[in-house]
């Protein structure tokens, strides 16, 4: 068909405005048309509804948030690791007590003791279930919906909230701080999910338990119970542990000693608990019924360490250091339970004792008065335990302890070790007679000590230079006579003398504990403690063991293993028993009398240092061995200083002040136990009477004469009454203690052969000439002229130890 003959259809007017050649793109159009048509058109919103979000913004932005957080929590829960605990969450002290339980101490400003959870009761427990969080064992470590409430409150200034699980709780004291932040809240969350998943409940329970703040200083169960009613954990009531578990919400709010007017709040947090325990089925409902308010004890000062308990602490220490219990860098760590062998009564005893002998006679008006100072110690002879300890006037004003220091002089404290020694070798004099009680010596002045091949050139001076003559030994021992306690100790053997001061518990390594004749007259500076330790084995019959201080050591509910006390007997119980039977006299009329004053049977010893330094008593009954000593030090500069014009005293010696102090300790110790009597084994023959020998006496430029028994011309005759000396001369003052003075001479035979040799000594120019008995028994005829200190022993130190000032 042509184009001429085609027919066109009239247009819609609207479509007028189409473009030729865009048919295809209308029709496409008009179709679209077709179906818009077909669907409802959505009205535009209007008024106050453009004001909220549609369902499909809110859809969105919970998505997104959603989004978010479970991006926010994975990309935490990678970044923030469990960190190590904060700085305070394992300081503890270490605490010590008294044998009874009873504390004595804690070394740490931190009042924290950790326990097991094993070692806390159920009640206890449940308790603090009740109070903070009873279903811990239930549910999961953070409670989402009141963490979120805490934080919200805080953020939006509310007030700063808790809202914490225990495991949460925990982390705040362990790992972080008590601060109150968003941030902090974060981290307390991310670690309490971690933790429980790395820790058991009953791990996060009792850390959590040993982190908890109480009130009173007091950080964690153990520390709480003891500072709030002087208990440990497992003694605790319910209806105790129900006010410490209260304690938890508000610590200082809720004590009701230091704020009385908190008690309604406090009791009614304490029903609060208690009800918990009930509802939870924790605690009978009868039980609950009858359970009283428990008021706590009152509120105590820090336990630190002024007074004697400084002193004790630090000999503690020293004992578990020492003995290798415990290294000083463990100890240091803290948490230790230190059980000592202490007794309270008798630790006060003491402390009293001194006080009232002592220190209240001191004076600010004598300037000697403020140079003194005290040691003593204490201990029970069968067991080895210290019982009591006095260690200065106060561990912050004086540091150094005064029981376990080793720097004065024991004097004649010592000369006992001598006899013992002379016992326990079954010794003889020079001239051949048994070491007894009942044997005679010369105890002429500055007498020159013999050996076996003549003079030691060594001549110590007796107290205030007093001549006794021929006397025994027993009386020797209750006057304190130098003269015959040096040559005692050259007969028996000056390293044999060592050897039982050792055996007996005096350190090897003692300071000037020299095997010469002048051993005896004590120059060794043992300390209080070890002057103790020794009198006490001859107290239990020559069976020694080292002392011991601690009782028992825990750490975190451990215990530590404490070496075995061994007791062996080091020395014969005969020589011990003998010795102690020597020393009976010298209380009941000796230099020790004032020692009765304890009221029972004992014995003991003086003694004074070089130059009255210090003076000592050392004594025992049979159940307890105790020494005192009275010091002399400057305070400013720690130079040790005579103790003349002390206390009121024209001189201060054991049989004064120290003899005084012990009986007074002594009796108050023992006052609720009953007196013993000693049960003694001496050795055979020990009380027999015995003649005086011609062992040694020395004459003035006097002759050689046959059968020369006592030719000393500055001896007093021989006394009526052997075991008494004759009026003793005139007193000479004080010496310097400057050692004795040296013999010259030339002396010939001797008894068995062996004549006296005249030497030059250290301590000056002789001016006596000995003389032997010509032609011995063995006819060994000697002729020894002056030499050097070679012989006889050996010339000893002329300056140190040389003078006993004191007896």
């Amino acid at each position: 068909m042509s184009d001429e003959h085609q027919t066109w259809a009239p247009r819609d007017p609207s479509a007028a405005s189409t473009s030729p050649g865009d048919g295809e793109g209308a029709q496409g159009s008009a179709s679209e048309t077709g179906k818009k048509k077909g669907r409802t058109k959505r009205p535009r919103r209007t008024g106050w509804r453009r004001l909220f979000p549609t369902w499909r913004m809110v859809l969105g932005s919970v998505l997104v948030a959603g989004l978010l957080l479970v991006g926010g929590f994975f990309a935490g829960y990678q970044l923030v690791d469990i960190p190590a605990a904060n700085a305070g969450a394992d300081a503890q002290s270490n605490v010590y007590f008294y044998k009874d339980g009873t504390v004595l101490a804690r070394d740490g400003e931190v009042n924290r003791e950790k326990v097991k959870l094993s070692q806390v009761p159920p009640n206890v427990q449940h308790a603090v279930l009740a109070a903070e969080d009873r279903d811990f064992y239930s549910q999961p470590a953070v409670d989402v919906r009141a963490m979120f409430r805490a934080g919200w409150n805080t953020a939006t200034g509310k007030g700063k909230q808790g809202g914490s699980t225990i495991t949460q709780q925990y982390v705040k004291n362990y790992y972080l701080g008590q601060e109150r932040t968003v941030v902090r809240k974060a981290k307390e969350f991310f670690i309490a999910i971690k933790l429980n998943r790395e820790q058991s409940k009953d791990q996060i329970f009792e850390g959590y338990l040993n982190t908890s703040y109480f009130g009173r200083n007091a950080y964690g169960i153990q520390a709480a119970a003891q500072a709030y009613y002087g208990k440990n954990v497992e003694d605790l009531t319910t209806a105790e542990a129900a006010y410490l578990a209260s304690l938890l919400n508000a610590p200082s709010a809720y004590d009701v000693v230091a704020h009385p007017d908190s008690k309604p709040a406090a009791l009614s947090r304490w029903n609060y608990v208690l009800d918990g325990m009930v509802k939870e089925g924790w605690l009978d409902s009868g039980e609950r019924s009858t359970t009283e308010f428990p008021v706590p004890g009152e509120a105590k000062p820090s336990t630190g360490l002024s007074g004697q308990r400084g002193y004790l602490v630090q000999a503690v220490e020293q004992y578990l250091t020492g003995n290798g219990i415990i290294d000083e860098k463990t100890l240091a760590t803290g948490g230790h339970r230190i059980t000592t062998t202490l007794d309270k009564k008798k630790q006060d005893a003491f402390v009293a004792a001194v006080k009232n002998n002592v220190m209240k006679k001191r004076s600010d008006d004598r300037e000697p008065d403020k140079n003194v100072r005290v040691g003593g110690a204490s201990i029970v002879p069968e067991t080895g335990e210290v019982v009591a300890m006095y260690g200065g006037v106060d561990y912050t004003q004086q540091y150094v302890n005064n029981a376990t220091r080793r720097d004065y002089q024991v004097g004649s404290t010592f000369k006992p070790f001598v006899f013992t020694s002379a016992i326990a070798n079954d010794s003889t004099t020079q001239d051949g007679r048994r070491i007894t009680p009942e044997t005679y010596y010369d105890g002429t002045n500055k007498r020159t000590v013999q050996g076996p091949q003549g003079s030691t050139g060594y001549d110590p001076a007796n107290e205030d230079d007093v001549d006794y003559g021929q006397i025994t030994v027993r009386t020797a021992t209750d006057k304190s006579v130098n003269a015959v306690y040096a040559q005692m100790a050259q007969d028996v053997g000056p390293e044999k003398v060592r050897d039982t001061a050792v055996a007996l518990g005096i350190p090897k390594t003692t300071p000037d504990l020299t095997a010469s004749p002048s051993i005896a007259l004590g120059p060794a500076t043992a300390s209080v403690l070890d002057l103790t330790e020794a009198y006490a084995t001859l107290a239990n019959h020559g069976r020694h063991g080292p002392y011991t201080l601690v009782d028992k050591v825990t750490k975190d509910g451990t215990e530590i293993e404490l070496p075995d006390r061994k007791t062996e007997q080091t020395i014969s119980r005969e020589a011990a028993d003998t010795t102690t039977a020597l020393l009976r006299s010298v209380v009941e009329g000796g230099t020790g009398s004032a020692a009765q004053a304890a009221g029972r049977p004992a014995v003991g010893k003086t003694g004074t240092a070089e130059e009255d330094k210090a003076a000592w008593f050392a004594g025992y009954t049979p159940d307890l061995a105790t020494v005192v000593a009275v010091m002399g030090q400057d305070p400013d500069s720690g130079t040790q200083t005579p103790l003349y014009g002390a206390l009121g005293l024209d001189r201060v010696n054991g049989g004064g002040v120290p003899a005084e102090t012990w009986a007074a300790y002594t009796e108050a110790a023992l006052r609720s136990s009953p007196a013993q009597e000693f049960d003694l084994r001496t050795a055979p023959g020990s009380d027999e009477p015995q003649e005086p020998g011609d062992e040694g006496t020395d004459t003035i430029d006097g002759p050689d004469t046959p059968d020369d028994t006592d030719s000393s011309s500055t001896s007093p005759s021989a006394p009526a009454d052997p075991t008494t000396p004759s009026a003793p001369t005139t007193p000479a003052p004080p010496g310097n203690g400057d050692g004795g003075t040296g013999t010259t001479g030339d002396a010939t035979g001797g008894t068995d052969g062996g004549g006296t040799t005249g030497e030059t000594g250290d301590g000056g120019t002789g001016t006596s000439t000995g003389t032997g008995t010509e032609g011995g028994t063995d006819g060994d005829n000697g002729d020894s002229d002056g030499d050097t200190g070679a012989l006889g022993g050996g010339l000893i130190e002329g300056v140190r130890g040389a003078r006993e000032q004191g007896e």
